[in-house]
């Protein structure tokens, strides 16, 4: 019997970086990451945001930075060794540096392990499932969209 190989059906996987925040693990997509570094001196801006942490340099750019807790409604920051900025690139804006408190692992994720239909709120587009645990997927539009 002749093994017909169009039964294969190639998965797509994605990458995502996990990462925690707070006591949750959100992943993002690996293609929107510049760099990850650790806690930098943030230079406070006046009358920014409330989820508007500041600027920093990076190696001689000047990089935004936002407070993914409190753009999500959630307490306030507590930096600890684990802390980490994640610059991401945003097409039109450019690189933008995202606190989080924690970066975990990088996993791959096929569409069949991601959920996209129950609601989940605007941060969310979708949860995956990793072995026995779930990430939360997130919606990076949302968070860097300068309106709340």
């Amino acid at each position: 019997m002749e093994n017909n190989s169009l039964d294969v059906i190639e998965k797509v996987y994605k990458q995502y970086i996990v990462v925690m925040v707070g006591s949750e693990q959100y992943g993002i997509d690996i293609n929107y990451i510049d760099n990850i570094v650790r806690m930098a001196k943030i230079t406070r801006v006046p009358k920014s945001q409330p989820y508007f942490a500041g600027i920093i340099n990076l190696r001689g750019e000047i990089v935004p930075v936002m407070s993914v807790r409190k753009k999500m409604g959630l307490e306030e920051d507590n930096f600890t060794n684990a802390s980490r900025i994640i610059i991401l690139k945003i097409e039109e804006k450019g690189l933008l540096g995202i606190i989080v408190d924690q970066v975990k692992e990088v996993v791959n994720l096929s569409e069949d392990e991601v959920d996209k239909t129950s609601n989940k709120g605007k941060f969310i587009n979708g949860v995956g499932k990793h072995g026995d645990e779930l990430i939360s997927l997130l919606e990076l539009n949302a968070i860097i969209d300068d309106t709340i």
